[in-house]
């Protein structure tokens, strides 16, 4: 049984360099506290944990002495402001390209348009986006763009890691109703690159395995992607969670993993693979 791993599988670079400035953070400091789940993974959590980054819901949890961090997804304007006007040190681990995707909300409403985000609702970087602007729309799907009022302005912007069909089929809709419309593709690259693979593996493989907790938005969306061409489509946490019936009369293996997956998951679970295959 031949096991390929999608060459993008796994960590984004904001991803990793968040994790990896949480646990210098915590090394050097012996302790770091971080407003919410620095990314969507249980096991990178527990991690961080063990090693002194404590997650709190609240900045009034962090004692006085020690530093907040901010996690990848971004964080709302006015959580900045109340750590600023606290005091406290802050350790920003927000990934870059969500700084960039604040930036665009914010000229985009200066030129006067309405600011609709393309993204999943309640998702942290979804919430921090939108607060860049007033009155930001979040929109999911196109149900809800035909639902839409008319405006004269808007300017669209997406989660960075929404999948460009949706995106795509949300602009269509939003181009036929409202007269001034500026899309600002957002969608960041390494996601472009892990989807287009997934594609590609869905056809190629007789059984994909995408890891990544499922309470990762952009783990689900490459399960949900891959799906739609291979129903031999499994999601796991971790290597624990495989079926060795799974792989009968399977000849070829792909694996991807969510941009929140480190790469001892994704190791474990070709381990777990290649041992099932060696038994059967």
């Amino acid at each position: 049984m031949r096991i390929v791993i999608a060459k993008d599988a796994g960590y984004c670079f904001g991803v990793r360099d968040a994790v990896n400035l949480a646990y210098d953070v915590a090394e050097r400091e012996n302790e770091v506290y971080m407003l919410g789940d620095i990314v969507h993974n249980e096991n990178v959590i527990k991690d961080l944990s063990d090693t002194g980054a404590k997650v709190v819901d609240s900045l009034d949890d962090v004692p006085d002495d020690k530093k907040v961090l901010f996690r990848a997804h971004g964080t709302v304007p006015d959580l900045w402001k109340k750590a600023e006007k606290s005091g406290k040190e802050i350790i920003d681990a927000t990934c870059p390209l969500v700084h960039k995707i604040h930036k665009e909300v914010k000229e985009l409403e200066e030129e006067g348009r309405r600011i609709v985000v393309i993204g999943d609702h309640g998702h942290d970087e979804v919430v921090a986006i939108a607060a860049q602007a007033n009155n930001a729309i979040i929109i999911s799907n196109k149900e809800e763009a035909v639902e839409l009022r008319k405006f004269r302005k808007i300017g669209v912007v997406s989660q960075s890691t929404q999948m460009i069909e949706n995106v795509q089929g949300i602009v269509n809709i939003l181009i036929s109703k409202i007269y001034d419309v500026r899309f600002i593709n957002t969608i960041c690259f390494p996601t472009k690159k892990n989807h287009e693979q997934i594609k590609d593996l869905a056809i190629d493989c007789d059984v994909i395995i995408i890891i990544g907790s499922f309470t990762s938005a952009n783990s689900k969306r490459l399960t949900k992607m891959s799906k739609t061409i291979n129903d031999k489509t499994y999601q796991v946490t971790c290597a624990d969670d495989i079926n060795s019936s799974w792989f009968n009369e399977c000849s070829k293996v792909g694996i991807s993993a969510g941009a929140s997956t480190p790469d001892y998951l994704i190791k474990s679970v070709y381990d777990k693979i290649k041992k099932i295959s060696k038994n059967k």
